[in-house]
C-alpha cells in the first residue's frame, strides 16, 4: 500500500503534538513539556496561517511523520512563503518514503496557497534530509559559486547576550 498524507485537522492536534513530542526526544531535549506541545499545537492548528501535515505508511498504519508550514506575504518574489518546519518520521518509519510524501503535500498546499517559495532549515549533519530537500529543489545557495545564505536566528527568551 502507498504511503498517505494529509493535512491535520483540529481533532488530529493530539496525533501532532505526540509525534513532535517524539522528534523533541529524538533531537535529545526534555523541553518543552507534552503539555506545552498540546497547547501550542492545539492553538496554531486553528490559525489560518499554520497547517500540519500528517503521513502514515500506508492507509492501515497510525501516523508516523509530521511537518509544520507557515504562510506568509513575501515582497522579494511578489507572492506568498511558505516555511517548513519539523519535518520528522518516526524510526519505525523511515525509508518508507513518508517524509517524501510529507513533502509532495507541503509542495501541492504550498502552490495552492499561492506561495512562490519555501523555505527550511536543516542540519548540515543530516544527510539524509539534506539529500531529500535538494531532490525536491532547495538548495543552500541562490546562485552556484556564490557564498551560502545561511538561515539564522536569536532566542530572545535566553537574553540579549543568548
Amino acid at each position: 500500500m502507498p504511503v498517505h498524507a494529509w493535512k491535520a485537522g483540529p481533532h488530529e492536534a493530539r496525533i501532532v503534538a505526540r509525534l513532535l513530542v517524539r522528534f523533541r526526544d529524538h533531537l535529545g531535549y526534555d523541553w518543552p513539556s507534552d503539555n506545552a506541545f498540546l497547547a501550542g499545537v492545539e492553538r496554531l492548528i486553528e490559525e489560518r496561517d499554520t497547517e500540519y501535515l500528517l503521513a502514515a505508511a500506508d492507509e492501515d498504519s497510525p501516523p508516523s511523520g509530521v511537518v509544520q508550514l507557515r504562510f506568509r506575504r513575501g515582497i522579494w518574489r511578489a507572492g506568498g512563503d511558505c516555511l517548513v518546519e519539523d519535518v520528522y518520521v518516526a524510526d519505525e518509519a523511515r525509508g518508507r518514503g513518508v517524509a517524501r510524501a510529507l513533502l509532495e503535500l507541503a509542495t501541492e498546499r504550498a502552490l495552492e496557497r499561492g506561495c512562490r517559495r519555501m523555505e527550511l532549515d536543516v542540519n548540515e549533519g543530516n544527510e539524509a534530509g539534506l539529500a531529500l530537500y535538494e531532490s525536491f529543489g532547495f538548495r543552500s545557495s541562490s546562485e552556484p559559486g556564490a557564498p551560502r545564505d545561511l538561515y539564522m536566528r536569536r532566542h530572545l527568551d535566553e537574553g540579549p547576550e543568548a
